[in-house]
């Protein structure tokens, strides 16, 4: 059967997606932006606290490093299994007020967690926080999208960096917080999940206000492509996720223990070392937004996935000082990539921006996950110097970046 050609430049009847009514509303909304963002950075606060804590549960619990990799696991599949089903029951019925619940559900699993005794209450821990993602993200994205005024890189930027910043937050307050005051003084952190359902309460109102206002969408060029090209676009953009998160997940996970096997660091010097990364990829997420505005987001996968290798293959063999600058500069060039691959799958499949969401935020949970377990397993009986040595191969997947087509998305 003949593949049957789709048009990437959605008219308003066919898109899907909902945008504000008034004039006024049709440009970016940068409030409600800014607010999914901070709650987004919030969410992740406590996300990366689980990773930032590894240490310390690894010590308390004699854990090993497959135990350790499993607790990312839990985390991490129970969001990308649950992701990508709530996108697309909410790109038929999108929820407003599921973002309140989905912070409710991340509450809980911070308590669960401070108040942990053995090693399964840790898993619940670690599951209930993967539900808050899984409820968080597809929503938020597509809220950020709603607002954006067809600034689309912009606006998934700014969306992500809020998690960016929360990810790179979480290692430091871990060391200046949860180091000194042990597992217990996770439970404060519970009152940042109290601002967060706040927050966005109010977004739920306005995204409820809007969502079922006309639809407008901005034309991109009339790109037409087969359902096959678009196919085997969205499968290349899926590799190119997994390549970045893959060795986003060692560093993340395994950082820590990096460097304090290698250079004998102290525990709290190495969450500072896991922020300087972070921080790293929270700039690189606000930059590739609008390079990919303006170049278009081929332009940036191109650079940011290929571009880390040369840095990512030095890691493995250089000192402690060139360490924290190989991989700050990793962190910005790596992370500049994900709004640029979430831009072009929704410009792909034009009005399913909650499926997309839910798919390319829940496959990169799920890889992390994947990723972080069979690194664990890897480290165990290779060493984590080994790990590294391996991982610095993954972006020459970038290559991969040449079958994508080219659409007029500038």
């Amino acid at each position: 059967m003949a593949d049957t050609t789709i048009t990437t430049a959605g008219s308003p009847a066919s898109s899907g997606e909902p945008a504000p009514a008034s004039a006024a509303a049709a440009s970016t909304v940068m409030a409600i932006i800014v607010a999914v963002s901070f709650s987004h950075m919030l969410n992740d606060i406590m996300q990366s606290l689980l990773a930032a804590i590894y240490p310390i549960l690894k010590d308390s619990y004699s854990l090993d490093f497959w135990q350790i990799g499993l607790l990312t696991l839990t985390f991490q599949i129970t969001a990308s299994l649950l992701q990508p089903v709530i996108g697309i029951y909410t790109d038929k019925r999108p929820m407003p007020y599921s973002l309140p619940v989905g912070m409710g559900s991340t509450l809980v699993g911070l308590v669960v967690l401070a108040y942990a005794t053995n090693y399964p209450l840790l898993l619940i821990g670690a599951a209930f926080i993967g539900f808050g993602s899984a409820v968080f993200h597809p929503e938020a994205s597509r809220v950020a999208r709603m607002a954006s005024g067809g600034r689309y890189g912009l606006a998934q930027s700014l969306f992500q960096v809020g998690g960016n910043f929360g990810q790179s937050l979480g290692p430091l307050l871990a060391a200046f917080i949860v180091v000194p005051g042990g597992q217990r003084s996770l439970v404060w952190f519970s009152f940042a999940a109290l601002v967060g359902m706040i927050v966005l309460t109010r977004v739920s109102v306005w995204y409820s206000a809007n969502r079922v206002a006309p639809v407008r969408r901005a034309s991109h060029g009339g790109v037409t492509l087969t359902r096959g090209r678009i196919g085997l676009a969205l499968f290349v953009l899926m590799l190119l996720t997994f390549s970045k998160n893959i060795y986003m997940a060692s560093i993340s996970s395994y950082y820590t223990f990096y460097v304090i096997e290698v250079f004998g660091v102290s525990v709290q010097n190495s969450q500072l070392l896991l922020f300087l990364f972070l921080v790293a990829a929270a700039i690189g997420t606000i930059v590739g937004g609008p390079i990919g505005d303006r170049f278009g987001p081929r332009f940036v996968i191109w650079f940011s996935i290929l571009g880390a290798l040369p840095f990512t293959l030095a890691l493995p063999y250089v000192g402690l000082f060139w360490t924290a600058i190989l991989s700050f500069v990793i962190g910005v060039v790596m992370a500049s990539a994900f709004p640029a691959i979430v831009v072009f799958a929704q410009e792909l499949i034009p009005g399913r921006v909650g499926l997309v969401a839910g798919v390319f935020f829940g496959f990169a949970f799920g890889m992390g996950g994947i990723a972080a377990a069979v690194l664990g397993i890897v480290a165990d009986h290779q060493g984590i110097e080994f790990v590294y040595k391996v991982c610095s191969y993954l972006p020459l997947i970038g290559l991969l970046t040449i079958f994508l087509p080219r659409l007029n998305l500038r």
